[in-house]
């Protein structure tokens, strides 16, 4: 096993320290664990769990929230809604510099953090929870007695764990606010629950309600004999070796990545079932995500399919321009394309072959930067009409389309 630690950028500015635990050859899957509430990612169990998983060849990334062990911050500015948009980060740094997580992985609160956060990282198939609250408000039980000093004084030091940590109300707010239920209803990803029918801390009832709220596939199994915090060596190796076995059967159904090649690559399309319409777009090494504006029932957390193909035309026309313009040293400092698409009747287009219906335009403006003379802004504007994916749109265009085999 080889481990690589380095920090990325928070939500909020803060550099957050993370640990990558790699198998000896290369990774069947990366995973991202959350640990426990207040916890850090040098806790026992998570330290074994990524061990014990990079044996069996799935990477594992954790690391520390705001405030926590060498991660920048305060905790006491840190809410539950900050660390999972803190989950989303740590999935974005995997997808820039390695590949994005497949497996979603959380202790206690982290649990939690992790069904909430999964809906924001597409390309996660798996989720674990491992002693997981139904309800991010459980952990104000462990200060319970402050919590009305920390309503009225509006911050409190207490105690967890035998160490202080500051409390303030807007923690409090902000977890109150927060219906786990309806995250894990649409979770549309594999669930594993596993919990101790004798954990103390988080009961084994937050285990049920969480398998009920969710959809298959689903599982449950039982830590049998197991603390809240897997203390003893043997429980957090089991979990490792349940989920390994376990996650086996939803990796399969990954995309598989496309080799790199000197020529086109593939462009896969797949529906992620965290909205009505939302779309992974995988090409190559990357991902992006189309979906279509709420006044057509999608979520608008992506481009849509036609804004897509205008930025497909924009680039290319910039990208045309930009070769032509260092071919012929000319002092080409910038180029901007703006472009719009609508429907126009056809007997309105006095150009158009077709005289009858409705015909798709796209309007393209093109702003040129540089000390360029008239000539040459001619030339680059004549040039901008010669882009491939212009030609393409202009030409005939034949789509081949057969089921899946």
């Amino acid at each position: 096993m080889r481990t690589e630690r380095f920090q990325f950028t928070g939500t909020e500015g803060q550099q957050l320290a993370a640990t990558l635990d790699l198998p000896d050859d290369a990774p069947t899957a990366y995973a991202l664990f959350a640990h426990c509430f207040t916890c850090g990612m040098n806790v026992l169990a998570a330290k074994r769990i990524a061990s014990a998983l990079a044996e069996k060849g799935i990477a594992v990334l954790r690391f520390d929230f705001t405030g926590i062990g060498a991660s920048e911050g305060e905790f006491a500015n840190s809410t539950f809604s900050s660390n999972v948009a803190d989950l989303v980060r740590a999935a974005d740094h995997l997808r820039e510099t390695r590949k994005a997580p497949a497996i979603l992985i959380g202790h206690s609160l982290g649990g939690a953090a992790v069904l909430a956060a999964a809906g924001q990282i597409p390309e996660a198939k798996a989720v674990v929870t491992i002693a997981a609250p139904s309800d991010p408000a459980h952990v104000t039980g462990m200060f319970k007695d402050r919590i009305e000093d920390i309503r009225t004084l509006g911050k409190v030091e207490v105690s967890l764990a035998g160490r202080p940590f500051h409390i303030k109300r807007e923690f409090l707010d902000d977890i109150a606010e927060h219906n786990l239920a309806a995250h894990i209803a649409k979770l549309h990803k594999a669930l594993l629950i596993l919990h101790s029918p004798t954990d103390n801390t988080v009961g084994i009832d937050n285990a049920t309600h969480i398998f009920v709220a969710a959809r298959h596939p689903k599982s449950f199994v039982s830590l049998a004999g197991a603390d809240h915090l897997l203390n003893q060596k043997r429980d957090a190796e089991y979990v490792a070796h349940v989920v390994a076995a376990w996650v086996e059967r939803y990796l399969d159904a990954e995309p598989q990545a496309v080799p790199a090649s000197n020529g086109p690559r593939l462009v896969q399309v797949q529906e992620t079932r965290q909205s009505k319409l939302q779309q992974l777009v995988s090409i190559g090494p990357h991902r992006l995500t189309a979906d279509e504006p709420v006044s057509v029932g999608g979520q608008d957390s992506g481009p849509n399919p036609y804004e897509f193909l205008l930025a497909g035309l924009g680039a290319c026309t910039s990208m045309t321009m930009r070769m032509y313009a260092d071919r012929k040293s000319l002092p080409l400092e910038r180029v901007t394309v703006t472009l719009k698409h609508s429907k126009i009747h056809a007997e309105d287009c006095e150009a158009c072959e077709t005289k009858v219906g409705m015909l798709d335009r796209i309007e393209r403006v093109i702003a040129i930067e540089g000390d360029l003379d008239a000539e040459q802004r001619s030339k680059l504007m004549e040039i901008a009409d010669k882009c491939p994916v212009h030609r393409t749109l202009t030409s005939e265009i034949h789509i081949v389309t057969r089921p899946a085999e």
